[in-house]
């Protein structure tokens, strides 16, 4: 089985995915349309579509030349039910793909390791049923899903913004939050973003040295749910199939 992921920027790669998903039989196939590289008018050689996060506006087609088509293979992938993984950036132009809203932020930027809350109709989701009731994220982002799609379901929550994860159709899921971070990758965002983060009152080395501290907590709770999010590509896990 093999997942096709978009990536936006050097800055934010597949990251710990890259070997959690392999590991579990989730071969990866990594396009760099920042880098030259082409998109596919479909995802027709793959088996799943993850899409990781960036500094762009997924409200903005012009703020990056490949938005529109990767919505397009977004909304595409999810009307074929082909699973779907949108990380961050990602989450956000799934949820425009399909229908919702994203903004500016008007709380400003989340930022470092936070809890997020699962909501009630994850307890019956396949990938979201074993994840902890708050477990532990690294957020980064300044913009924000402001409306859900029409029929999305709402997973995760936080008291500043809350779609924080959801799912659309029966296998398309938004993560605003990262799950993906080694400790390079977010040392290296405080470090490009320290002008902004010390704009929303944060110390950019503090936020960096509390982020990488969690990341032990990040992998437990979440490497189980790449490898469940693999299964399911592989079709071995339940599909939720949503009432028409």
């Amino acid at each position: 089985m093999r997942a096709l992921v978009i990536t936006h920027t050097a800055s934010e790669s597949p990251g710990t995915l890259a070997e959690w998903l392999p590991a579990a039989g989730l071969e990866l196939d990594i396009v760099e349309p920042w880098n030259g590289d082409p998109l596919p008018e479909r995802v027709t050689e793959h088996d799943a579509l993850v899409v990781m996060g960036g500094p762009q506006q997924a409200y903005d087609d012009g703020s990056a030349p490949w938005l529109r088509q990767t919505k397009e293979l977004l909304r595409a992938a999810t009307a074929d039910a082909l699973p779907v993984l949108g990380i961050c950036l990602g989450g956000q132009l799934l949820a425009e793909a399909t229908g919702g809203r994203v903004r500016q932020g008007e709380d400003g930027p989340e930022l470092g390791a936070r809890l997020v809350a699962k909501r009630d109709a994850a307890v019956d989701d396949p990938l979201f049923s074993d994840i902890p009731l708050s477990p532990v994220v690294v957020q980064w982002h300044w913009d924000a899903v402001v409306d859900l799609p029409p029929g999305a379901v709402l997973l995760a929550a936080s008291p500043r913004y809350p779609h924080q994860a959801f799912r659309v159709g029966s296998r398309s899921y938004g993560l605003q939050f990262h799950i993906e971070t080694p400790p390079d990758m977010v040392r290296g965002w405080a470090a490009a973003d320290a002008h902004g983060v010390r704009a929303a009152g944060l110390d950019p080395d503090l936020v960096a040295d509390k982020a990488v501290a969690a990341l032990p907590e990040v992998e437990e709770v979440w490497r189980p749910f790449a490898e469940r999010f693999a299964a399911m590509v592989r079709g071995e896990t339940r599909t939720y199939l949503p009432v028409v």
